[in-house]
C-alpha cells in the first residue's frame, strides 16, 4: 500500500516538471518571436523611409473656347495722344490792330482773338498758342492757353506784340496746340489766326481804305407782308485816321448825295442802306451800290464798288 502511494507521488512530480519545462519554453519562444518582429519592422521602416516629391500635374486635352462679346470696345488711344474731336475751334471776332493798320516802328500793341472751343473736349493750360509762320513780332514761340475752356465756351486769346523796326508789311500767324504736340487752327479749313500790320517811319503816312465787305438782309425772310425791306450793310476798314466821302446808288435812281465820314483812328465802321418794297411793287432783280472817295496826298481818289444784287419776290 505504501509502495503504491510512492509511485503515484513520483508520477505526479514528473508530470509537474514536464509541464513547467513546456511553459518556460513557450514563453521564451513567444517573447523571442515578438522581439524579432519588432526589430524587423524597425529595420524596414528605417530602410524604406519615403522621400516626398512634388506632385506632377498632367495637362488635360480639353480646349478652351473664347466667346466674343457683343459689345464693341473703342480703341484705346496711345499715351499722350489727342483725339481729332478735341481739335475743333472757331474764330468769333478779333480786336486790336485791324489788318493793314499803319504804325510806327517798335510800337507795342495787343492783339486779341475770341476763340470758341467747338470740340468735344475741355481745354486747359496744357494746351498752347504756338507761332506758326511769318514774323514773330517780338513774341515768344509759344504761350500756354490762358484759361480752362469747356466745350462750347469762348475764350479771349491775347498776345502782346511789337512792330518790327523796319518799314514794310508784316504778318504773324498763330495756331493752337494740343498737349501731344498736334497743332490745329480755326474754322472749317483749320487755318491759322493772324495779325497783319504796315510799319511806316514816315511823318505823314498815306492812310486809306483797306477793306470793304457787303451783306444783304431781307426782312421778313419770307412771305408777302404789306412791306418788305432789303438792307445792305457795308463794313469799311481804314488803316488809320481818315476822312472819306460816300454816296449810295440804287437801280430805281434814288441815289443819295455825298456825305462825309471821319474815322479818327484805324478800325472798321458799318454803313447801312435800306430799300422798302410795297406789296404792289414790281417783282424782279434789284441792286444797291456805294461809292467811296478820299484824298491820298494831293489827289482825290474815288471808287465805285460792285452792285449788290437781290431779287424782290412775294413768296
Amino acid at each position: 500500500m505504501e509502495v503504491s502511494r510512492l509511485k503515484w507521488l513520483a508520477c505526479f512530480m514528473l508530470m509537474a516538471l514536464l509541464l513547467g519545462a513546456c511553459g518556460t519554453a513557450d514563453s521564451d519562444a513567444v517573447a523571442t518571436a515578438v522581439a524579432a518582429t519588432v526589430a524587423a519592422q524597425s529595420t524596414q521602416q528605417a530602410a524604406f523611409t519615403p522621400t516626398l516629391q512634388p506632385p506632377t500635374l498632367t495637362p488635360t486635352s480639353t480646349a478652351v473656347t473664347l466667346t466674343p462679346s457683343a459689345t464693341k470696345i473703342p480703341p484705346t488711344l496711345p499715351a499722350k495722344s489727342t483725339s481729332n474731336t478735341c481739335l475743333v475751334a472757331n474764330l468769333i471776332s478779333e480786336s486790336g490792330p485791324v489788318d493793314g493798320e499803319i504804325m510806327k516802328p517798335g510800337t507795342q500793341f495787343t492783339k486779341t482773338w475770341q476763340i470758341t472751343n467747338n470740340s468735344a473736349c475741355s481745354w486747359d493750360t496744357s494746351y498752347r498758342i504756338v507761332f506758326w509762320s511769318g514774323d514773330l513780332m517780338g513774341g515768344a514761340t509759344y504761350y500756354n492757353f490762358p484759361q480752362y475752356a469747356a466745350p462750347g465756351s469762348t475764350v479771349p486769346v491775347s498776345l502782346v506784340l511789337t512792330a518790327p523796326s523796319t518799314d514794310g508789311t508784316f504778318k504773324s500767324e498763330w495756331m493752337l496746340q494740343a498737349p501731344d504736340g498736334t497743332s490745329f487752327g480755326v474754322g472749317e479749313y483749320n487755318v491759322p489766326f493772324y495779325t497783319e500790320i504796315n510799319v511806316s517811319s514816315s511823318v505823314e503816312p498815306q492812310y486809306g481804305i483797306t477793306s470793304v465787305e457787303f451783306e444783304t438782309i431781307r426782312d421778313p425772310q419770307g412771305g408777302c407782308p404789306a412791306n418788305v425791306w432789303y438792307t445792305v450793310n457795308v463794313e469799311i476798314t481804314t488803316n488809320g485816321p481818315l476822312e472819306f466821302y460816300y454816296n449810295w446808288r440804287q437801280q430805281d435812281g434814288n441815289d443819295s448825295s455825298p456825305k462825309l465820314y471821319v474815322a479818327k483812328k484805324a478800325g472798321t465802321i458799318t454803313l447801312t442802306r435800306a430799300w422798302s418794297f410795297h406789296l404792289a411793287a414790281t417783282p424782279g432783280q434789284k441792286w444797291i451800290a456805294i461809292t467811296l472817295g478820299y484824298e491820298i496826298g494831293n489827289e482825290y481818289v474815288e471808287k465805285n464798288y460792285p452792285k449788290q444784287y437781290f431779287t424782290y419776290s412775294c413768296g
